[in-house]
């Protein structure tokens, strides 16, 4: 199989088109690779099946454009509580050798994506161990950035999703038995409430007005960004202002 530039882990299987959506949509339509690791079936959501969820997930992903999407299967709820999880991880990012890798912010009011978060660094960091694991060649990714789901903090930098977000709108609507169920004996939750899609929408459009763009994706990096010069825009004599491989 064909390496992936960019690989985006997600606890749950709508959590990377929440925080990532957009940008998800914008590498594939300028012709990047891309590919999204779901780590659980969402077997303890209020609403929606495992089965269906995955269903969901696969209408998500051909929205986006993303030329693979797998799911680990590993126990909601239960993430890093297995031993098989951390070497999980490690084969799927050997396995699609990505350039950059896509991770949940550490700092979240869902407990599974604050385990989620510090056990796929460990793994970004193991994969790179050519002792770890010495079946498969070790692989380390040129970057590792970091997303918001629920929560957000001063983002390293932003993307501009603005001419992609109709596409995370779509995508985030693949998953309707979160958001919208319709399933008799469906329950409300945070995330049926009118209110939750509000809140995405309008970090989204905090973080694009602060960039002097429409909407934009807030990522965090834990290690310098390298430019080229202090001029904010394209320089003929520096190169482009662009911030690496996920710009």
């Amino acid at each position: 199989m064909a390496e992936l530039d960019l690989l985006a882990f997600g606890p749950h299987a709508d959590d990377v088109e929440i925080g990532l959506g957009g940008t998800m949509a914008r590498h594939a339509a300028l012709g990047w690779r891309t590919g999204i690791c779901d780590l659980t079936r969402g077997d303890l959501s209020t609403n929606g099946t495992p089965e269906e969820r995955l269903a969901e997930a696969e209408a998500a992903r051909v929205v986006l454009g993303a030329a693979w999407r797998g799911n680990l299967g590993w126990g909601d709820g239960t993430i890093g509580r297995d031993p098989g999880h951390l070497p999980a991880a490690v084969a799927v990012i050997r396995q699609w050798r990505p350039r950059t890798v896509a991770l949940p912010y550490w700092a979240d009011r869902h407990p599974d994506h604050v385990a989620a978060s510090e056990l796929l660094t460990e793994a970004v960091f193991k994969s790179g161990l050519r002792r770890y694991a010495p079946d498969t060649p070790a692989w380390r990714p040129d970057w590792v950035c970091y997303y918001f789901i629920n929560d957000s903090a001063a983002p390293s930098f932003v993307i501009d999703v603005s001419d992609y977000y109709e596409a995370k709108r779509q995508a985030l609507a693949c998953h309707r038995t979160q958001f919208q169920p319709a399933a008799p004996g469906a329950e409300p939750t945070r995330l049926t409430s009118p209110q939750f899609r509000q809140l995405i929408e309008s970090r989204d459009a905090q973080f694009g007005a602060l960039a002097g763009v429409i909407r934009a994706e807030g990522l965090v990096v834990k290690t310098p960004i390298v430019r080229p010069h202090l001029f904010r825009a394209h320089d003929s004599r520096g190169g482009s202002s662009g911030g690496g491989p996920a710009a």
